[in-house]
């Protein structure tokens, strides 16, 4: 039956891809907007992401939290319609993507240390590891494969394509799991190759940090590879100024004090991603069962 399931599902969004392709970037990106506003409610995770905003902000009222989600589906709509055109923001990534604080990203160009950059599912989020590719970062982004076995492949092959050469699963379709990328993940780490992670999918292997004030299990590999391997923790933020038009923000890196360990690192980079979510709770992917231990 599972099979059947993913295969169906394949269909549909081969379909919706192909319709993106024809239609062009900037006239999908507003059509997939509309259409996700008005299925994303009816889908199931919807009751998760009702949940997470109540989490996050205890407070707001239910007209603030419907324009949240419906914002949200909105940008989802508009990510999933880009996949087809990621070669377009890749060939022109000066005219649709501006980029602050570009002198900290110069100045991570001189430095000798292995980087890992993280972030968040905001906005297009694929664009952030595409930009560092560009840019001349030798990089490989650690991501979690889909698990429709069908479709996964065909968005590796867009990601290779069109993103970074060097992709690693956490995890591969159909296979036993594996903790976060494996031996190929540990390989790169050793050898001080620049990685690239996001860090506010639920996970089900780290400890226990808090985010927003509620415990959430949580990626320890981040604080691991500075703490053991002398990584620079290093946030980027991206946000969707308009419909097709993006800004990437290269804010300042994760101070590492003296007696730092893996759990104040780690509350740190979930701090951080708190400030992502505070300032730009829109265009967050609210769907993920953050909080669930």
């Amino acid at each position: 039956m599972k099979l059947i399931k993913y295969f169906l599902e394949f269909i549909v969004v081969i379909i919706f891809f192909f319709i993106s392709k024809i239609l062009g970037v900037k006239n999908s990106s507003k059509i997939y907007c509309l259409i996700f506003k008005k299925i994303g409610p009816l889908i199931r995770s919807n009751s998760t992401v009702e949940k997470n905003i109540e989490i996050a902000f205890p407070k707001i009222e239910i007209k603030n939290r419907e324009k949240i989600i419906n914002n949200m589906w909105c940008n989802y709509g508009r990510t999933f319609a880009e996949y087809m055109h990621l070669s377009y923001f890749r060939e022109n990534k000066y005219k649709n993507i501006k980029i602050k604080n570009l002198n900290n990203l110069e100045n991570l160009k001189k430095n000798n240390k292995p980087i890992l950059f993280f972030s968040g599912h905001f906005a297009n989020f694929e664009l952030l590891a595409m930009y560092l590719d560009k840019y001349g970062f030798q990089i490989s982004a650690l991501y979690r494969p889909l698990n429709n076995i069908f479709l996964n492949p065909i968005i590796e092959f867009i990601r290779k394509k069109n993103i970074c050469k060097n992709q690693i699963p956490k995890t591969i379709p159909g296979v036993k799991k594996y903790k976060f990328g494996g031996r190929e993940l540990i390989s790169k780490i050793k050898k001080g190759q620049n990685i690239a992670l996001m860090i506010d999918q639920k996970v089900t292997q780290g400890i226990k940090v808090k985010l927003f004030e509620k415990d959430a299990l949580t990626i320890d590999l981040p604080a691991q590879m500075a703490l053991k391997y002398n990584y620079i923790l290093q946030p980027l933020i991206i946000k969707r100024l308009n419909e097709i038009d993006f800004e990437i923000t290269i804010d300042d890196s994760i101070k590492i004090d003296e007696g730092d360990n893996e759990f104040s690192l780690t509350k740190k980079i979930n701090n951080k991603l708190e400030d992502m979510i505070i300032n730009n709770p829109n265009q967050w992917i609210w769907t993920h069962d953050r909080w669930r231990i």
